[in-house]
C-alpha cells in the first residue's frame, strides 16, 4: 500500500493541510539540522574536556547558536533553498547550500573577531558550517524525494495554461510524463494539429486565435501561472497575455534562449530543463519577502503568547453574553483564489447568517460588500469588539499558518469576488492581511467599494518593509483609538 494513501486514510495529511503544518515542519527540520551541526562540531571538539557532553550546556556556544541561526534560515531562504523544488536538478541545490554554508562560515569568522571569542576551538568554528552543510543538504534531497512522490500521487500540483506550437510537444511530455513535478495542464491554446491529435482526448485543447479565451478561464479557475512555450516569439500576443495576467495577477513565463537577455520586470527561470523569464506583477525582492515572511511568523507567535489572556477573557465574556460558539469561522478566498476558513470571535447572534438575508435591503455599501452601521444581529459584547477590532484577533492563527499575513489586502468572501470587476482580481494576487490600508482610515465604513479596491491595488504596486511597518504601526493606534479595524 502506497505511504500516502496511509497517512491520507489516517487523516494525518488532511490534518497537516488544513493547519499547514508542513512549512513548520520543514523549518523545524531546517532548525534541528543546524543543532545536530553544532552538536556534531562540539563532541568532536569538546569531548572528554570536561565541558559536557552538550553544546547548549556552554554559554558562549549556546550564544553563538542563538546569533547565528537565524541568519543561517535567513540566507537558506534568500538562495531559495528552503523550497522544495519542483524539476531542480541536485547539483544545484548542493550549491545552494554550500554557498550558505559558506555564507554562515564568514558570519562565523565575524563574529568571532568581533565578539573575542577567543576561548572558542577555530577548528569548532570551522566544523559547524561543515557538518551544517552535510545535515541540510542531505535532509533537503530526502526531502527532494519524498515530494516527488507525494507530487506523483496528484498532491501539490500548481494549475498551468500552455500557449504552444509542435517545438512544444518535448516539452509538454516532459510536464506529463514527470507527474513528481507536481504540474497540472489545465488548457494548451496552439495552432498545432500535432498538438491536438495527441492530447485532444486528455487536455483542453483551444485554438490559438481565441486567446481572449483565456481571460474567461483565469477568471473562473485557479490558474497559478501562464507558459509560452511557442518557438517564436510574438511580442503583440505576448504584450496581451501579459497584460491579461497582470490585470488578474496571474504568473506569466515565457521561454528564452538569449542568455544575455534581461528585463527589469521579470526574473529568471528554469522549468523541465528550459530557461523562462517570469513576469511576476507583485513584489518580488527576495530580501523584504524573507523579512516579511520571518515577521508574520514570530509575529502571530509573539501576539498569541502576549495576548493569551486578552483573547482567554474575551472569549469568556462571549460565552456569557449570548449562545453559541467563541469563534466564528467563515469561508474567504485567499492568495490566488484559493478558499480558507478565517477565525474571528463571534460578535453577532449565532444565526447571523440566516439573518442576513432578511437585511440585504438594509445594506449600506456599495459594490459586493455587506455593511449595517447598525447592524440587529451584533451583541453588545460585539460592538465593543468591533470598535477596538478586539474581534480580528483570532487571525493571529490565520497568519501563524500560513493563510494570511500581518498587512495585505482583507481576505474577500467567496460571492464578493464572483461579482469582482476584472481589474479587481489583481487584489487576490499576494497573501490577505489582517490589516490594510483602508483598514487603518478614520473614515473606512464611508469608503466606496471601488476606493477600497484601488488602496488595495496601491498596496501591492507599492509595497515595502517600510510601508508595512507603517501600517502596523496605525494599525495599533486604530485599536486604541478605537475606531475599528
Amino acid at each position: 500500500m502506497d505511504i500516502f494513501s496511509t497517512l491520507y486514510r489516517l487523516h494525518i495529511i488532511p490534518f497537516l493541510k488544513k493547519w499547514n503544518l508542513l512549512n513548520y515542519i520543514l523549518g523545524a527540520l531546517d532548525i534541528l539540522a543546524i543543532i545536530l551541526a553544532f552538536e556534531c562540531a562540539y563532541l568532536l571538539i569538546y569531548a572528554g574536556t570536561g565541558m559536557g557532553a552538550f553544546f547548549f550546556t556552554d554559554r558562549t556556544v549556546l550564544l553563538l547558536f542563538f546569533g547565528v541561526t537565524p541568519f543561517w534560515l535567513l540566507a537558506l531562504y534568500l538562495l531559495k533553498a528552503t523550497e522544495i523544488p519542483r524539476t531542480k536538478q541536485y547539483i544545484s541545490i548542493f550549491w545552494e547550500y554550500f554557498l550558505s554554508a559558506g555564507a554562515i562560515f564568514l558570519l562565523l569568522i565575524i563574529f568571532y573577531f568581533l565578539f573575542k571569542l577567543y576561548e572558542v576551538s577555530r577548528t569548532f568554528i570551522v566544523l559547524i558550517p561543515l557538518f551544517g552543510f552535510l545535515f541540510l543538504f542531505t535532509l533537503r534531497v530526502f526531502e527532494y524525494k519524498v515530494f516527488k512522490r507525494y507530487r506523483a500521487q496528484g498532491f501539490n500540483y500548481l494549475n498551468v495554461v500552455l500557449i504552444a506550437d509542435t517545438s512544444s510537444l518535448p516539452f509538454i511530455e516532459s510536464l506529463l510524463e514527470h507527474k513528481e513535478w507536481g504540474y497540472k495542464i489545465v488548457a494548451i491554446f496552439t495552432s498545432s494539429d500535432a498538438i491536438k491529435e495527441k492530447y485532444e482526448e486528455t487536455i483542453i485543447i483551444l485554438p490559438e486565435g481565441y486567446i481572449q479565451v483565456l481571460n474567461d478561464l483565469m477568471e473562473v479557475d485557479m490558474i497559478d501561472e501562464v507558459l509560452y512555450v511557442k518557438s517564436k516569439i510574438q511580442p503583440s500576443e505576448i504584450r496581451k497575455i501579459v497584460r491579461s495576467c497582470e490585470e488578474l495577477g496571474v504568473v506569466f513565463s515565457v521561454q528564452y534562449r538569449d542568455e544575455k537577455l534581461t528585463l527589469s520586470n521579470a526574473v529568471k527561470a528554469e522549468i523541465a530543463g528550459l530557461k523562462f523569464l517570469t513576469f511576476i506583477n507583485v513584489p518580488h525582492s527576495t530580501f523584504a519577502l524573507g523579512v516579511k515572511k520571518i515577521m508574520d511568523i514570530f509575529g502571530s507567535l509573539l501576539g498569541i503568547i502576549i495576548l493569551s489572556p486578552l483573547m482567554i477573557g474575551l472569549s469568556i465574556l462571549i460565552r456569557l453574553s449570548s449562545p453559541g460558539p467563541v469563534i466564528y469561522k467563515q469561508p474567504r478566498v485567499g492568495l490566488r483564489g484559493r478558499q480558507f476558513e478565517l477565525y474571528k470571535f463571534r460578535t453577532m447572534v449565532a444565526n447571523a447568517d440566516e439573518l442576513r438575508k432578511e437585511l440585504e435591503e438594509l445594506n449600506e455599501a456599495d459594490g459586493p460588500a455587506f455593511k449595517i452601521a447598525d447592524d440587529p444581529r451584533v451583541t453588545n459584547v460585539g460592538k465593543f469588539m468591533r470598535k477596538s477590532g478586539l474581534d480580528e484577533l483570532p487571525q493571529l492563527f490565520n497568519i501563524l499558518k500560513g493563510e494570511m499575513s500581518l498587512i495585505g489586502p482583507r481576505p474577500p468572501l467567496p460571492e464578493e469576488t464572483t461579482q469582482y470587476e476584472r481589474w479587481q482580481l489583481r487584489r487576490l494576487s499576494v497573501k490577505p492581511g489582517l490589516s490594510c490600508f483602508w483598514q487603518v482610515k478614520p473614515d473606512r465604513n464611508s469608503i466606496k467599494f471601488e476606493k477600497w479596491m484601488e488602496l488595495d491595488l496601491a498596496y501591492i504596486d507599492n509595497w515595502s518593509l517600510r510601508l508595512d511597518f507603517v501600517i502596523l504601526m496605525k494599525t495599533i493606534r486604530t485599536i486604541f483609538h478605537k475606531t475599528g479595524l
